[in-house]
């Protein structure tokens, strides 16, 4: 590992873990970047954070990651629950709390503060391995979980990182209906 990716993921551990001074965020936020450095950097970061030995490929949060496990691309968590595909929304594969009555809403909002139930509910998505809140979406009643992120990643290390990628290539797309029809259908 060279010195310089060595500095970088030292700067990213204090920054990502609220430790850097504000000189430095400045520092890092108007100085000139090196994307390869960084990207190995954020890897290299993450990978040393989780206990678990699979390849991370993309962190999607601070919780969440593409890694290669058994050839393909999957979603896992930090806590090592693993959340499949990464072309089928993970968000699916959550434990959910529904804010859709103004009892529930007024967990979080006083009173008259906050939106309409009729009009929009709050969804939290808990990880089902370790109940950490991954994420946050306020949507009309009825609207499908919102798909934050969907990377065309074998791209992203092919074309814009000039590397092979490293398992097993996927079509890209979005397989989140595909999977909840087979869901149903399994049900019915």
């Amino acid at each position: 590992m060279s010195e310089k990716l060595k500095k970088r993921i030292e700067q990213l551990e204090r920054l990502l873990e609220n430790k850097a001074s504000e000189r430095e965020i400045f520092e890092a936020i108007v100085s000139e970047k090196d994307p390869e450095t960084s990207f190995d950097a954020i890897l290299s970061y993450f990978q040393r954070k989780v206990p678990w030995s699979e390849k991370i490929l993309l962190p999607l949060s601070k919780h969440l990651f593409i890694v290669c496990k058994n050839g393909k691309p999957i979603v896992k968590a930090a806590c090592g629950y693993e959340f499949g595909d990464f072309r089928i929304n993970w968000k699916v594969f959550c434990k959910v709390i529904v804010r859709d009555s103004h009892e529930s809403l007024e967990e979080l909002y006083p009173p008259f503060m906050h939106g309409d139930p009729e009009w929009m509910e709050i969804r939290e998505y808990i990880c089902p391995g370790c109940g950490k809140l991954l994420a946050v979406e306020a949507v009309p009643p009825g609207y499908p979980p919102v798909f934050e992120f969907l990377p065309d990643i074998v791209t992203f290390y092919e074309k814009w990182l000039g590397r092979r990628f490293p398992c097993e290539k996927v079509e890209f797309g979005d397989l989140t209906l595909d999977y909840i029809r087979e869901a149903l259908r399994k049900k019915a």
